[in-house]
């Protein structure tokens, strides 16, 4: 088969849009659709249904998009092997690390280690709220992520790595005391908070915590970015609640006096796991960056 053809339907299913896709690789509508064509014909199935809204995968299509990221990323490995066959490790690795998670605190260490020890590998790191990166894993668009959760999942595999405690952040002026004892869920009732939507696997927590105490939630907004976050915090528009690392990051960066409290009655916490496809194994230069990655999550501890 035409290695051509997998890349023209994965462009044309990540840009939603045979027109789209064509001005992209810079080819005519019509040379693109027969490409189609002649893949639906391959595999005696329909790929794609067409709207005048764009594009979207069949059942059939969705098994075609999964495993032509698996054979492009092994196409693109075996040549940058062959390349450098007897030399050192090369090649393109894709990594997701959760935004609201301590793993976001290891992206400039992990491409300083791998650029350190591994400097011919490609290193492609994804910090993103738009999509599951189970799901992403599954579909090969990603090799490995560090996310929230213990699965189990269908398609991927979970190494819990990390259980991370969870505290308050909150703007002195709010009157939480600067003191090193615990403060309950059921004195939090009060405040104001700014979280990440329902879906996130850290306000999954939080609610869940409220919910146990049998305590409302005051939630005044709903935001997907962690620095958007700590700037409400840091602009007194409410409190949150994050992860202890990414809390000490909001405190380093603030300007105001921002108060760090942990929390108990109930603990709020969630496992930290390396997620990696249970049925494409991963190449040698994801297994390196792998082992990079858990060890540098480990210091976290």
């Amino acid at each position: 088969m035409d290695i051509r053809r997998l890349r023209s339907f994965i462009t044309i299913v990540d840009m939603g849009s045979i027109t789209r896709a064509a001005d992209m690789l810079h080819i005519a509508q019509p040379a693109l659709s027969q490409q189609l064509a002649s893949l639906e014909e391959h595999f005696r199935q329909k790929l794609l249904t067409r709207s005048q809204q764009g594009v979207v995968m069949t059942d059939a299509g969705k098994v075609v998009y999964r495993h032509a990221q698996v054979i492009l990323r092994q196409m693109e490995q075996a040549q940058a092997e062959a390349l450098e066959a007897g030399a050192v490790l090369s090649g393109r690795v894709s990594v997701g690390l959760a935004p609201f998670s301590s793993a976001a605190t290891l992206a400039l260490r992990l491409l300083e280690e791998t650029k350190r020890l591994h400097p011919g590998i490609l290193l492609h790191i994804t910090e993103s709220v738009s999509q599951p990166y189970s799901q992403m894993i599954m579909n090969g668009r990603l090799e490995m992520g560090l996310i929230h959760g213990r699965g189990p999942i269908r398609g991927v595999k979970f190494e819990p790595l990390l259980r991370e405690e969870f505290v308050l952040v909150v703007h002195k002026s709010f009157g939480v005391s600067p003191d090193s004892a615990t403060i309950a869920v059921s004195e939090l009732s009060a405040l104001p908070f700014v979280l990440p939507p329902a879906y996130n696997f850290v306000r999954r927590a939080i609610d869940l915590a409220f919910t146990r105490s049998r305590k409302d939630l005051v939630v005044v907004a709903e935001v997907e970015s962690v620095r958007t976050i700590a700037r409400a915090v840091d602009a007194i528009l409410g409190a949150t609640i994050m992860p202890k690392a990414i809390a000490e990051r909001i405190v380093a960066e603030s300007a105001q006096e921002i108060v760090v409290r942990q929390i108990a009655s109930p603990t709020i916490e969630e496992t930290l796991s390396l997620c990696i496809s249970d049925s494409t194994p991963l190449s040698e230069p994801a297994l390196a960056v792998k082992d990079i990655l858990v060890k540098l999550t480990e210091t976290l501890k």
